[in-house]
């Protein structure tokens, strides 16, 4: 659905007070796309770059009261999940997809946060399995959460590419394996769509400004089907844009900085048109 032709989105995710990530950066990302991001949110975070000190999950029936209330006035033609921090909600997600159907879904499988607190429980993971992945029309795990969606160890591209070969079986249309945890002079993402893979390389910057990378680059996916890309050309513009915004990251906070997610330059040089990084 647009809005004065503005595609719009809809991110179902955690608030992150300090800014760099959840549903803060998810509506960042698609100003910077040019799309109107919506949101539900599924639970409040204190939390800043050195840490999460605080967790308080919402009610499920508000999370989903949230989704309605947007669904009823506003529309979305793509949702893009963050945190979803309990079975409940990854189940009442899965029930409110499967009730409007239509939408385009980005599942970014929030599990723990960079700084190494636990943002799901354990009981949703199989709820993600099978309710929520068979859905999803790319999935975004990084190597840690492809190893507890698929129980592989995940260390290298080859066994990036046999994670992303057994989430698939799990129902989604894509699955893109995230390299940012993997080891090597660059940053390489493989994406699978059930018979070939697509490897998305960009150089490995060296920085602690990381936070709120996996929530960026999902949402910059959602936007890019948002204004009708193909998932491709959309994974390989958000892996430019994530880089842009790394390198241009700002000097925030005492821990993991955040990155810049309305970066300037790359917004003007490239917008939604060409990336530079390197697709094989």
């Amino acid at each position: 659905m647009t809005l004065h032709n503005v595609p719009i989105a809809l991110t179902i995710a955690g608030s992150d007070s300090g800014g760099g990530a959840g549903i803060q950066a998810d509506l960042k990302t698609f100003a910077a796309f040019g799309v109107y991001g919506t949101s539900a949110i599924t639970a409040v975070t204190a939390q800043n770059t050195q840490g999460v000190q605080s967790v308080m999950e919402l009610p499920t029936d508000l999370v989903e009261a949230q989704i309605d209330s947007i669904s009823d006035d506003i529309g979305f033609s793509v949702v893009k999940t963050g945190m979803l921090a309990n079975a409940q909600i990854v189940e009442a997600v899965a029930a409110k997809a499967n009730a409007f159907g239509g939408q385009q879904m980005i599942i970014d499988p929030v599990m723990i946060a960079a700084s190494g607190d636990r943002l799901l429980h354990e009981d949703a993971i199989e709820a993600y399995r099978s309710l929520l992945l068979p859905l999803a029309t790319v999935v975004t795990p990084n190597a840690p959460e492809a190893e507890a969606l698929t129980g592989l160890r995940v260390t290298d591209r080859t066994t990036m590419q046999k994670a992303a070969e057994q989430i698939h079986t799990l129902g989604p249309q894509y699955v893109l394996v995230k390299g940012g945890h993997i080891d090597g002079p660059k940053a390489s993402d493989v994406l699978f769509d059930g018979n070939s893979f697509k490897i998305f390389s960009d150089k490995r910057l060296h920085t602690s400004s990381t936070h709120g990378t996996g929530c960026t680059l999902a949402s910059a996916i959602a936007a890019g089907l948002a204004h009708g890309r193909s998932v491709e050309e959309s994974v390989k513009t958000a892996k430019s844009y994530v880089t842009g915004a790394i390198h241009s990251a700002l000097a925030i906070g005492k821990g993991s900085g955040p990155i810049n997610h309305m970066n300037k330059s790359w917004i003007e040089e490239y917008g939604l048109g060409q990336a530079h990084n390197t697709i094989s």
